[in-house]
C-alpha cells in the first residue's frame, strides 16, 4: 500500500481520485456509509452543471477491514477529516502505520499537529495544507468549482528529510499544484488567518466581501484582518504589519 486517503469526500476523493487516475497505489479508507455509495455509484467528480469530469471504482476498506486483515504499511497517509474525526481516525490508521509511513494531515488550524505528534511522532508526521474548490453533493458525488487545487508540505522543524523527499515524490505530477515549503507552519497559519478572518468578517457584518466593500464596511473588515494575522505573529509564525 502506497498511499492510504483517510476519507473520500470533497478534499480526499478528489485529491484521491486524481493521484489513482496518474497510476499511484491508492486506498481509500472509509465509513460503512460511504463504501456503501461507493459500490453503487464509485467514485465521481462532476461540474456545477453535473457534467462528469471523472469517474472510477477506488480501492478502498472501512476500518474494520483494516484491523481485521494484515495490510501492507502506507508510505504516506494523507488525512483529510475534520477536526472531530481526528481521534477516532488515529485509531483506525494504527494498522497501516509502520516505520517509514509518513502521515500528511490537511486539517484547518494547527492543534491537531500536537494530537498527532502524540500518537505516531513529530518525525513522521508532516504538515500541510490543501486549497480545493469542492464539496459533496446529494447523491455523494464531489462537485469541482474548479481546476485550481494545491498541496503544501513541509516538516514541522523545516528540514528535508528522506520521508519528506518520498512524500513529494508520491504525490507530485497528479494533476494538481504539489509545493514543499520549508515553513510550513507559516503556511499552515496563514490559511487559519484567513479562513478565521473572512468567516468573523461576513458573519459580523452579514454579507460578502463584495457587499461589505459596497456598504462601507471595509475598514471593519480590514480590522478583522489585522487582528488574525496579529494571533499569528504573537505565536511567532508570520510576520504582521499593520492591516
Amino acid at each position: 500500500m502506497k498511499i492510504l486517503i483517510v476519507g473520500a469526500g470533497a478534499t480526499g476523493g478528489y485529491f484521491g481520485a486524481l493521484l489513482a487516475q496518474a497510476g499511484r497505489d491508492v486506498t481509500f479508507l472509509v465509513r460503512e456509509g460511504r463504501a456503501a455509495a461507493l459500490r453503487e455509484r464509485g467514485l465521481r467528480i462532476v461540474r456545477p452543471d453535473g457534467a462528469e469530469v471523472a469517474q472510477l471504482q477506488p480501492q478502498f476498506v472501512t476500518a474494520a477491514e483494516l484491523a481485521a486483515g494484515s495490510p501492507d504499511h502506507a508510505d504516506t497517509v494523507l488525512l483529510t477529516v475534520k477536526a472531530a474525526g481526528l481521534g477516532p481516525a488515529i485509531g483506525d490508521i494504527r494498522p497501516a502505520v509502520g516505520p517509514g509511513t509518513t502521515i500528511v494531515p490537511v486539517l484547518n488550524g494547527l492543534r491537531h499537529l500536537d494530537t498527532l505528534n502524540a500518537a505516531f511522532g513529530p518525525a513522521r508526521v508532516l504538515g500541510g495544507v490543501a486549497i480545493v474548490a469542492t464539496q459533496l453533493d446529494s447523491q455523494g458525488d464531489i462537485v469541482a468549482y474548479s481546476d485550481a487545487a494545491q498541496v503544501t508540505i513541509g516538516t514541522q522543524d523545516g528540514q528535508r528529510t528522506a520521508a519528506l523527499e518520498n512524500t513529494e515524490r508520491l504525490l507530485n505530477g497528479a494533476g494538481f499544484q504539489l509545493d514543499v515549503s520549508d515553513h510550513i507552519l507559516a503556511a499552515m497559519w496563514a490559511k487559519w488567518a484567513f479562513i478565521a478572518s473572512v468567516s468573523a468578517a461576513t458573519c459580523l457584518l452579514g454579507g460578502t466581501a463584495g457587499e461589505i466593500a459596497a456598504a462601507g464596511g471595509a475598514p471593519v473588515a480590514r480590522a478583522v484582518v489585522g487582528e488574525a494575522y496579529q494571533v499569528a505573529a504573537a505565536a511567532g509564525a508570520v510576520r504582521c504589519s499593520a492591516a
